[in-house]
């Protein structure tokens, strides 16, 4: 990712998981696209498993596993390098599981992608073990690739924002927009009854908390156009019942939705916040969430 506007690019690698299904193929040329727009390597990663499976096959078993993983990954290089001639891709076979696969070859300033399901077709499954696994523990920004990827470019990149903390990453999100010579747009969804309660009495106090919402989301985008003079920025507020639902329906026109992926530093739970679950199981675009960590 460039620093800023004009500063040189990090050395991130986009790193990408590959297992043969048709939406591993979407997701590495997709990966491929952004290490291209990045000026960084694709590392392409096939998690095999093999310190697990190794105990229960044969030498023999094994090392055809070993060599249908080692195919696979020639097969997804040769896809990747027949759009991208000029991009450098490395071949990753890895021994452990795909989630620490993946992890494993992660590096600061990168990415890692991945297929919103794999093979056999058990997408809430795979997403859970796998996607959703990588976007729970990863220290770097995680990419599942969803929706229809042919579809026309709409120039836009939307990040769903929540609190005036989130400018932490939606400089992230500004970087991505700039990259792409596109527009971003900032929406920010307000559900009355949280806010006030669940009877609602004074007019007065719903339209001061809306404009209190208003100034929060006109504010970042004021703070990111100064930091990124040439950013284009666009902010939205929009009121419904549930956050997840109006991004989801977001997500329809724009080409990235950016989302905080929200972790406890300590106490129970885990995982990347509710709407962001949410968003890379439906949205019909690909879902980026950058990790924020964050005290309950």
């Amino acid at each position: 990712m460039r620093n800023g506007e004009t500063g040189t690019a990090e050395a991130g690698t986009v790193v990408v998981g590959v297992d043969g299904s048709s939406e591993s193929r979407s997701a590495a040329l997709w990966a491929a696209a952004e290490a291209n727009r990045r000026d960084s390597e694709l590392c392409l990663v096939y998690g095999a498993d093999l310190d697990r499976l190794s105990i229960a096959l044969s030498v023999e078993t094994v090392e055809r596993y070993r060599e249908a993983g080692r195919a696979l990954l020639a097969d997804a290089a040769e896809v990747v390098q027949e759009r991208f001639p000029e991009l450098g891709v490395t071949r990753k076979l890895s021994r452990r599981e795909p989630v620490d696969a993946l992890l494993g070859y992660a590096d600061p300033g990168g990415c890692v992608v991945v297929g919103n399901r794999g093979r056999g077709g058990f997408s809430a499954l795979l997403l859970g073990s796998v996607g959703l696994g990588v976007a729970t523990r990863s220290e770097v920004p995680v990419i599942v690739v969803r929706g229809d990827l042919d579809r026309p470019e709409s120039g836009t990149v939307t990040a769903a924002v929540r609190a005036e903390t989130d400018l932490r990453w939606l400089r992230h999100a500004a970087q991505e927009t700039l990259l792409r010579k596109a527009e971003l747009r900032l929406v920010s969804v307000w559900k009355v009854l949280d806010s006030v309660g669940s009877v609602v009495t004074m007019l007065d106090d719903v339209d001061e908390l809306a404009q209190r919402r208003v100034e929060l989301v006109v504010g970042l985008g004021e703070a990111l156009r100064d930091e990124f003079p040439s950013l284009t920025v666009h902010t939205d507020v929009r009121s419904g019942r549930s956050s997840s639902g109006v991004l989801v329906e977001a997500s329809r026109g724009t080409d990235l939705l950016v989302v905080g992926g929200r972790r406890r530093t300590r106490g129970p739970g885990s995982g990347v916040g509710r709407v962001a679950h949410a968003l890379i199981h439906h949205a019909h675009c690909p879902v980026e969430v950058v990790p924020v960590e964050e005290v309950p």
